[in-house]
């Protein structure tokens, strides 16, 4: 276990699968009201979160190199954030996910959590950048990652349920140098 003072970052398994979709959702259904459709997140969206989080937790991936590994953060044994690493094919990591229990933002834990998963990829898939998408309008997410170092390396749009399309950015960490 990793961690700082308050905020404590473990490896997650099969066994989180409920709480990071409960958290997944909420998060969701916090950050994202007003920029996503809201039958995006709408009375689905908790289940199908649980459904997503089911299989990923419990899937195989092959080799462990290749295996997606989430990170929880936790703080007086609550679980207030996580992040989801997924190698690519192309060599770079997807932070996937990045979240932090609403009304607990801003206070280090999405810090701690991009910086465990920093150390991760360095560890881990040494050579290898580390990027995520962000919805171009989640302004507060948008300003983190520019605060924390990422770089905008593009612009696309992301697909979310019901087939929505919405403007987001890719934001970039190079390798960690050795």
């Amino acid at each position: 276990m990793i961690g700082s003072d308050e905020t404590a970052i473990r490896r997650g398994g099969a066994h989180d699968a409920e709480t990071v979709a409960d958290l997944h959702a909420l998060s969701w259904r916090t950050a994202y009201r007003g920029i996503v459709p809201a039958e995006a997140i709408g009375d689905g969206l908790a289940a199908e979160r649980r459904e997503l989080w089911a299989l990923r937790l419990t899937a195989d991936y092959g080799e462990p190199v290749d295996t997606p590994e989430l990170l929880i953060a936790e703080r007086a044994g609550e679980a207030v954030g996580f992040a989801y690493l997924v190698p690519q094919p192309d060599g770079r990591v997807l932070l996937d996910n990045l979240h932090v229990r609403p009304g607990r933002t801003g206070g280090g834990i999405g810090r701690a959590l991009l910086a465990e998963a920093r150390a991760h990829v360095a560890e881990r898939h040494p050579g290898a950048a580390l990027y995520l998408e962000v919805l171009r309008d989640n302004t507060r997410a948008v300003a983190f990652y520019e605060r924390e170092g990422g770089r905008r390396t593009a612009a696309q749009e992301g697909v979310f349920p019901g087939g929505h399309l919405l403007p987001e950015y890719v934001y970039t960490w190079p390798a960690a140098q050795s």
